[in-house]
């Protein structure tokens, strides 16, 4: 298996006042919370890493991941590791919200502005400076037709918040570290659970 990085672009200006509730605008009107959301991730049409991934892999990865969601713990990183660790002491946000649209994975995300990373991410919305998501798991992949497809043992680790490349395929794929550490034993049975129910199609 090997280590998967994509980007999306946030939008405009980080923050899309239509997707918060009533109390996140108010507590970011007033200085003490700040949220990024948009487009994470979208299915059945080639990225900008002319991969493509399909709904159904996308659909039970995001369900598997809004029980991280759900417990605080669906963290993430400023910039792209090369590996599939979080380290807590490069963490910068926690997603809050994450559902599907269609094909398109969108979600909400809170800026810790407590950690180190997390400031330095604050500052840099704070100055306008264009940012994007990037999703980082690992999975198998194969060539056809010229696109590279994604296969269904993919497994979603986190998003992490990234600059725009400006180069092509600068987020490229890269041998996994230890795979093993990526999930909890819990989370693991939680994942055989969920594809045996979807096999079975109960």
């Amino acid at each position: 298996m090997k280590l998967i990085r994509e980007y999306y672009e946030l939008c405009e200006g980080g923050v899309c006042q239509d997707l918060l509730s009533e109390s996140e605008k108010a507590a970011v009107a007033a200085g003490k919370e700040m949220y990024l959301t948009g487009l994470m991730q979208e299915a059945d049409k080639p990225n900008g890493n002319n991969r493509i991934y399909e709904k159904k892999t996308l659909v039970r990865e995001v369900k598997n991941y809004r029980k991280l969601v759900e417990e605080n713990r669906a963290l993430g990183e400023l910039d792209h590791p090369d590996n599939n660790i979080i380290e807590l002491k490069n963490v910068s946000h926690c997603v809050t919200d994450i559902w599907m649209e269609g094909n398109k994975v969108m979600g909400k995300i809170k800026v810790l502005q407590e950690t180190p990373m997390g400031a330095i991410l604050a500052g840099l919305i704070k100055e306008g400076v264009k940012l994007g998501i990037s999703s980082r798991g690992q999975g198998s992949v194969h060539e056809s037709g010229g696109r590279t497809i994604v296969e269904d043992d993919f497994q979603l680790i986190c998003f992490d918040i990234v600059s725009d490349p400006s180069t092509a395929g600068a987020f490229m794929m890269t041998e996994a570290k230890d795979p093993s550490k990526a999930f909890s034993s819990v989370d693991r049975i939680d994942r055989q659970l969920n594809h045996v129910l979807e096999k079975f199609g109960k």
